[in-house]
């Protein structure tokens, strides 16, 4: 299939545009500049000719994936989502001037920064798994490298549920970072495949090249690296600076077996931390959710944008801000005749007519009593 040739971008309101930013199979992006608040962001825009049926549906799912899982500080931020007059939706995020990919092009990565990004990925990917989220094409150019140069996981637009009907729509994507059982169709994903296809991403970046891409360029087919993923192993980096600790890790996490792998993302971040420390480095903070968090959070909908899952509520019950909220709802509960139904009493409307005129007449005393002191009235 032909490359696809670039959209025009969008007029829309309370933004300019700046310059494209890139195309790929399904969407645009765009740089623009935001007029309130005023900043840049990024602008990803649905392809016109897949304005309708599942490539929206996969659009709309990827703004509420983005949306839930944004919170964590490995996830590309998004600031909104709607729909450009000429009916193309539209997301805007946070905009990132580099991606890792194209870093690793230039020159293979740090061992620290490329540890560090491991880490946080790590962390990431376990947030969307605890949510009921595969992220399915984790690759060095969807971690993009914020303002800070911080690196953040983006490109949700082929997640798909960890369970359910879509799970049994085998979908390989990037080749050289799909797992083996992904390339042969035996699943569109799972949580094994996820953490086989971030060592192969963490190994590119190592090396600067995929862990199954060979050095002369004519052999580099989607077939000839396909055949090289299901039947050879791994080509380590080829660097003195890499530990051993580091490479069993990478080589664990890429078995051809998917149960001799590291068995969550959290597992996987854990033993790269292990590595950073017997580095001397300070292990890289692994952020994922709460068991909380994760059990009253709402599963969002891939299948049907009709169907989409309700808000989890942030407030529980019996905490302290519902007990707030209960006092006030009781403090607000007033009857027809001023009364208070419950809550601390107050006085009732005849009563301030009452000590309003008391009031009055104390302080026509008080005039009456001055004015005779000083002989007016005398």
């Amino acid at each position: 299939m032909g490359r696809r040739v670039g959209g025009l971008p969008p007029v829309l309101p309370g933004y300019s545009y700046i310059r494209p930013l890139g195309s790929g199979g399904f969407a645009d992006v765009f740089c623009y500049e935001q007029d309130m608040p005023r900043r840049v962001v990024a602008v990803k825009v649905l392809a016109a000719e897949l304005t309708d049926g599942p490539a929206r549906r996969a659009f709309n799912a990827e703004a509420d994936v983005l949306a839930r899982l944004s919170a964590h500080p490995a996830v590309v931020t998004i600031h909104d989502a709607s729909v450009s007059a000429d009916g193309r939706p539209y997301l805007v995020m946070e905009y990132c001037p580099d991606t890792l990919g194209a870093k690793a092009k230039r020159a293979p990565l740090a061992v620290p920064e490329v540890l560090d990004a491991g880490v946080r990925m790590a962390g990431a990917l376990e947030m969307a798994h605890r949510s009921g989220v595969l992220h399915r094409d984790i690759k060095p150019s969807n971690i993009l490298v914020t303002t800070l140069g911080i690196p953040v996981l983006a490109d949700f637009g082929i997640a798909a549920a960890v369970t359910g009907p879509g799970a049994q729509e085998a979908v390989a994507m990037s080749v050289p970072w799909s797992s083996p059982e992904v390339l042969q169709e035996q699943v569109a994903g799972s949580v094994a495949s996820e953490v086989w296809s971030l060592a192969a991403t963490l190994s590119t970046l190592l090396a600067g090249r995929s862990p199954f891409e060979s050095t002369q360029r004519h052999q580099n087919s989607r077939e000839q690296m396909t055949a090289r993923i299901l039947r050879q192993r791994p080509t380590p980096p080829d660097r003195a600076d890499v530990p051993a600790e580091v490479l069993s890790i990478l080589d664990r996490a890429m078995s051809r077996d998917p149960a001799r792998r590291q068995p969550t993302m959290l597992a996987l971040g854990e033993e790269l931390r292990w590595a950073q420390y017997h580095l001397g480095l300070v292990p890289t903070t692994l952020d994922v959710p709460s068991t909380e968090w994760a059990r009253g959070a709402a599963p969002v909908d891939l299948a049907d944008e009709s169907r989409r899952g309700p808000v989890a509520s942030t407030v529980l019950d019996g905490g302290r801000r519902a007990a707030r909220r209960a006092r006030a709802e009781r403090q607000a509960a007033v009857d027809r005749d001023g009364l208070v139904i419950a809550g601390p009493a107050r006085p009732t409307p005849w009563r301030a007519v009452l000590l309003g005129a008391l009031a009055g007449v104390a302080v026509l005393g008080v005039g009456v009593a001055v004015l005779a002191a000083l002989g007016v009235l005398g």
